[in-house]
């Protein structure tokens, strides 16, 4: 029998950035190195959110939400 797995995700709005959820993540992405999916990979109705993954280390997730900070306060 194998075992099921879950793990917590946050779908925040980045509508107030200006930028599409595509654009969003890749520049996140290739300026912070913090990967994010944007929420049109979820159909047209995600577009202005993006899906974090927030199965990772409290430490981790605290130096995400720093470079994410320092990402918006960029734009």
């Amino acid at each position: 029998a194998g075992s099921a797995s879950t793990s917590a995700r946050s779908y925040p709005s980045i509508a107030a950035s200006g930028l599409t959820s595509d654009d969003f993540a890749t520049r996140l992405l290739h300026e912070q190195h913090v990967a994010v999916i944007p929420g049109t990979a979820f159909g047209p109705t995600g577009e202005g959110y993006v899906r974090a993954t927030l199965a990772t280390s409290y430490e981790d997730l605290e130096e995400a939400l720093v470079r994410i900070e320092r990402f918006i306060s960029s734009l």
